[in-house]
């Protein structure tokens, strides 16, 4: 019987007895190297033998593990990776299917260690570039193991620790194995990325204590030191720089998951550090995608509590600053409508009280301080955003903002939103102005035209003149922002009298032609805002502060000669302001007005550096030193002012003359007449009324003529009584107490005078108006537009219409030569 053994044995396949002879009788020894050469000749000679022996190594490692002989198991598990290693001929394939199933057979063990090894000779097999693809071999099953491994909740922690990193190794060996290979299944599926991604965060997570650090190639021995959330980082870092285009979404989508089930938007520590590591691992024009993504997770927590969507705000905040110029992508003002909205819900939240019921989320209580929190978020990350535009989209997103600002009476809704109404409308218009200020924080611009155009700077300055104090200054910030374009305003962040402004160190340029036909256009605008700021009862020192930057901003932004005599008169129209106390100021208030004067004369005289100029303006200055301190900045501008109980009215050299400065500016060239002219307030066409306009607008929409039932008169529309107004208002030098009475009579004729004079008054302006009852007027609309839309004949080239019956009609007339009334002319 032996001698027949024997000759089966010799009988058997020579791949079979290669095999065998690897295996030492003893499986401490190891393999026999010796022996695993001959194999490993053997199979290169012979690749077509190479699937047979993958299946016999196959066979013998499943029987060796179902009898426990582990040794046996490591050596056959590492002839399979040499083996690995040196094929890689056509008919690698059918090995690798018979490595990969010996592998899946080590993951599915019990042991702990086995599972380790099993995980590492996937990752050797991973970095291995194969020669031909492969159409049907699957890696679901690693997937979903490896991922189990990164989870594993094993009670010896450092067993735990290799377990878990294992299936980190496991997972980053699966995308490099599948990423680039297009016959393999999409490693970016949502069913693969649900899985990948949680598990990687998990770990990530779990050494969050632990400081992140990339050990470099060369120190291998500390790389089998690293930790589980350091492995995890090297991972998530990978998978992310590998996705393309149209993977970000599936790579993002479980991140903001994930923060979700778990609550770790509320921590924002943990969120900020996974999209920090997402925006510097993603190529860079990519970026606004993750922005969309995370927009729209906001919005879709729009209902959330305030520390959640604060949380998603400040990682956006992060990924804003660390994302290039094309963050926001090609959908600019979509970005800032969605940080817009979130504000105003915040806004309606806070007024509220509560979130609105929904489904299962029910009413909640609403906490002020952590919607204010969210609100001061917001706010930023919109200047983190702006900061990342160019100069001209940056203007676009100024306008858009300017646009959502509510105004009474243009909003009736708002305004008429319970008994919080009022307060909402303040509290948005305070949000959205305090959003300007980031955007405009850091704007520059060479064309003034472009960056304060009329639609941005009418009701910008219309704002000025609100009684809320706080609005006023943040328009007043405003504007110091887009006129600032030589960083001066930090250097008049107080009001002093200066002796020499050398010591300012102030970067003065020439007047541009562009800020010339500015000023020309809006020069005016400014000077009254300014003025009747100065006449605002609630003012404070921040409010006279930043009134003196801002003119002291024009005058070495946009000053020429013709600027600089119109400022120093609306200097001295201030002084008579603050003297003749027509509008009942506090002796505060006008102390500070006396007080921003003398500091404005003061600077603007060394401006212009005419030596007589200065003198004057010093001696005055040392006067008010000596006799009348209260009326310098040195002495109001400070937390206790020792002011009088009243001001009476100053005369003398503590006032600075009119007609003295007229004379020693005129001796420089300066212009005389317009320096003798007391400056009074313009109310130009452009700015007169411009909240009375929208609210005309509005009354219009609504019914732009009214019928009295009683005596049948018709009201003429706000539009004309506005034009009226605006008519008898303008007058270059007329006295304000007979403007304000002819203004007064000519509302109150179209108020209370009968129809009849009203039609004779307007003569040509109104040819007809026609009574009808409010049920008819539409019908009759309609019947008018349906009369101007039939078809007419052209005009012939003659000048004259042949009808059908050889009569001519008289020339038609030009569009331009026709007559309209004046209330159909814009």
């Amino acid at each position: 019987m032996t001698g027949v053994c024997g000759c089966c044995g010799a009988l058997r396949p020579r791949y079979k007895r290669l095999v065998d002879n690897i295996f030492p009788e003893d499986p401490e020894d190891g393999l026999v190297k010796a022996n695993m050469e001959k194999l490993t000749f053997y199979a290169l000679s012979a690749p077509e033998k190479l699937d047979r022996i993958g299946a016999y190594l196959s066979e013998r490692l499943s029987r060796d593990v179902a009898r426990h002989r582990y040794g046996y198991v490591c050596i056959a598990m590492e002839a399979l990776d040499q083996l690995l290693m040196a094929c890689h001929c056509q008919s690698i394939n059918l090995f690798v299917e018979s490595f990969l199933k010996m592998v899946r057979k080590l993951l599915e063990a019990d042991k702990p260690n086995l599972q380790i090894l099993g995980t590492n000779s996937f990752v050797k097999f991973a970095n291995i570039e194969e020669d031909t693809a492969s159409y049907h071999r699957s890696y679901d099953f690693f997937v979903s193991r490896f991922s189990e491994m990164c989870h594993s909740s094993y009670e010896d922690p450092d067993i735990r620790t290799k377990i878990r990193m294992a299936g980190i190794n496991g997972l980053q060996g699966v995308v490099r194995k599948t990423v680039n290979d297009d016959l393999q299944s999409n490693i970016w599926d949502p069913q693969h990325m649900d899985k990948i991604v949680p598990s990687l965060l998990f770990n990530l997570q779990s050494g969050e204590g632990t400081e992140s650090r990339s050990p470099s190639p060369l120190q291998a021995s500390e790389k089998e030191k690293e930790s589980p959330a350091e492995l995890t980082e090297r991972c998530f870092r990978e998978l992310l720089g590998r996705a393309a285009y149209g993977n970000i979404k599936n790579a993002v989508t479980p991140v903001l998951m994930h923060l979700d089930n778990h609550s770790l938007w509320e921590g924002k520590t943990f969120a900020v550090r996974c999209f920090k590591i997402i925006m510097y691992s993603i190529q860079s024009q990519h970026s606004h995608l993750v922005i969309q993504q995370l927009l729209g997770h906001l919005d879709a927590n729009s209902k959330n509590s305030a520390t959640v969507r604060a949380g998603i705000v400040e990682v956006l905040l992060e990924a804003a600053a660390i994302a290039s110029s094309g963050s926001v992508g090609p959908t600019v003002l979509e970005v800032f409508n969605t940080l817009l909205r979130q504000l105003r819900l915040s806004v309606d939240y806070e007024l509220t009280g509560s979130y609105d019921a929904s489904g299962n989320i029910g009413i909640k209580i609403i906490k002020t301080h952590e919607e204010r929190q969210l609100q001061e978020a917001v706010i930023r990350t919109i200047g983190s955003f702006a900061n990342t535009l160019p100069t001209y989209q940056r203007s676009e997103v100024m306008l858009f903002i300017m646009g959502k600002i509510p105004v009474p009476g243009v909003h009736p809704a708002l305004t008429n939103a319970g008994s919080g109404g009022c307060e909402g409308i303040r509290m948005i218009q305070i949000m959205l102005l305090k959003s300007l200020v980031q955007v405009t924080t850091g704007f520059q611009t060479t064309n003034m035209l472009t960056a304060l155009p009329n639609s941005f700077l009418e009701p910008l300055l219309s704002f000025s003149l609100m009684e809320d104090p706080e609005v006023r200054l943040l328009v007043l910030t405003i504007l110091l922002s887009v006129i600032d374009r030589h960083d001066n305003t930090p250097k008049f962040s107080s009001i002093s009298i200066i002796s020499d402004i050398s010591v300012l160190k102030l970067k003065v340029d020439k007047c541009s032609r562009q800020d010339n036909l500015f000023m020309k256009k809006h020069a005016q605008q400014l000077y009254r805002h300014i003025y009747l700021a100065c006449k605002e009862q609630s003012s404070g020192p921040q409010h006279f502060e930043t009134l003196y930057t801002l003119l002291a901003l024009i005058s070495m932004e946009l000053a020429n000669e013709e600027v600089v005599v119109d400022l120093i008169r609306l200097a001295l129209a201030l002084q008579e302001l603050a003297q003749t106390n027509e509008e009942s100021l506090s002796v505060y208030n006008r102390c500070a007005v006396h007080a921003l004067s003398a500091a404005y004369l003061n600077l603007i005289c060394q401006l212009t550096t005419v030596p007589t100029f200065c003198q004057h303006i010093h001696e005055v200055i040392e006067m008010r030193q000596k006799e009348v301190p209260f009326l310098l900045p040195e002495d109001v501008f400070i937390e206790n002012p020792k002011l009088p109980a009243s001001l009476e009215k100053l005369e003398g050299d503590v006032l600075f003359q009119q007609s003295k400065i007229t004379e020693v500016l005129g001796g420089s060239g300066y212009n005389t007449d317009r320096l003798a002219t007391p400056y009074i307030p313009q109310f130009t066409g452009n700015t007169h009324l411009s909240t009375c306009t929208r609210t005309c607008t509005v009354k219009c929409s609504i019914g732009p003529l009214s019928i009295c039932p009683s005596k049948d008169i018709v009201i003429v529309s706000a539009v004309q009584q506005y034009r009226s107004v605006c008519d008898s208002s303008v007058d270059s030098v007329g006295m304000e107490e007979q403007e304000r009475e002819r203004r007064r009579q000519v509302v109150e004729k179209f108020q209370k005078a009968p129809f009849e004079e009203i039609a004779a008054h307007c003569g040509a302006r109104v040819k007809k108006y026609i009574i009808l009852p409010h049920n008819t007027f539409p019908m009759f609309l309609m019947m008018k537009f349906s009369l101007s839309a039939l078809p007419r004949p052209p005009p012939s080239p003659s000048g004259t219409i042949s009808s059908g019956y050889g009569q001519t009609q008289s020339r038609s007339v030009p569009v331009y030569e026709m007559k309209f009334p004046d209330l159909c002319v814009y």
